[in-house]
């Protein structure tokens, strides 16, 4: 378990700070509606030698603890890169939306996705929204990347949340047809990269409601420790 203390901003732009305690983080993957952009990002990490998921959608465990909302991590080498995702988070009955970045290595990936996605933390902006709030609009959220390499900023990641399943088949799925249990936070999915996945030294994203007119964004940088053996 851990706790992170948040600010819940309403639509008339009201924050209210809230400490949650999250005991369940799931990382939901290839979550795509489209089964041709799915099927790109799955030949896009089989081009890394990653084997194709045992189910489309799937949904991957990994410790509570790895979740963090703090702008810098530490991984070990430097084949890690980040992956721009919406957060749910179920909370007293009611479903909190924020913005995060599903950090993975990629070099343990080939042999298990499993332990890839338990191999680095998960940084998560302090933002969040009441899902009801978008879900009217919840197609037109857009969520964006970007990689800092070498000190060059570039577009990483683009699209639409019509691009997803939508969030009660997301969370149905996942979780036998019942809602998202109170203290559970559930990566919904990921686009493909531009320009293919490689590492960064630091990782910035963002969930933008255009509607609404708002913005959740974070980001963080990437310490990579020496791996001597």
């Amino acid at each position: 378990m851990v706790d992170l203390t948040f600010t819940v901003q309403d639509k008339g732009g009201a924050p209210t700070p809230l400490t949650l305690a999250i005991d369940q983080a799931v990382i939901a993957g290839w979550t795509g509606r489209d089964p041709v952009a799915r099927d790109k990002h799955i030949a896009e990490l089989e081009a890394i030698g990653i084997a194709r998921p045992a189910s489309t959608p799937i949904y991957y465990r990994v410790s509570a603890c790895r979740i963090t909302t703090t702008d810098s991590i530490e991984v070990s080498g430097g084949d890690s890169s980040g992956e721009v995702e919406f957060v749910l988070i179920g909370w007293q009955g009611r479903i909190l939306v924020g913005c995060g970045s599903d950090h993975t290595d990629r070099k343990v990936e080939a042999y298990s996705v499993t332990v890839s996605k338990q191999m680095c933390d998960k940084p998560m902006a302090s933002t969040l929204w009441e899902l009801e709030e978008i879900i009217g609009h919840w197609d037109q959220m857009i969520l964006r990347s970007w990689a800092i390499i070498d000190g060059k900023k570039m577009l990483y990641q683009e699209g639409t949340l019509d691009g997803m399943l939508p969030v009660n088949d997301l969370i149905a799925r996942g979780f036998g047809g019942k809602g998202l249990p109170d203290g559970c936070a559930m990566f919904g999915g990921t686009f493909a990269a531009k320009g293919g996945i490689r590492p960064a030294d630091r990782f910035e994203f963002e969930l933008e409601d255009p509607v609404l007119k708002r913005k959740i964004g974070h980001g963080y940088d990437v310490i990579a420790l020496p791996v001597l053996g």
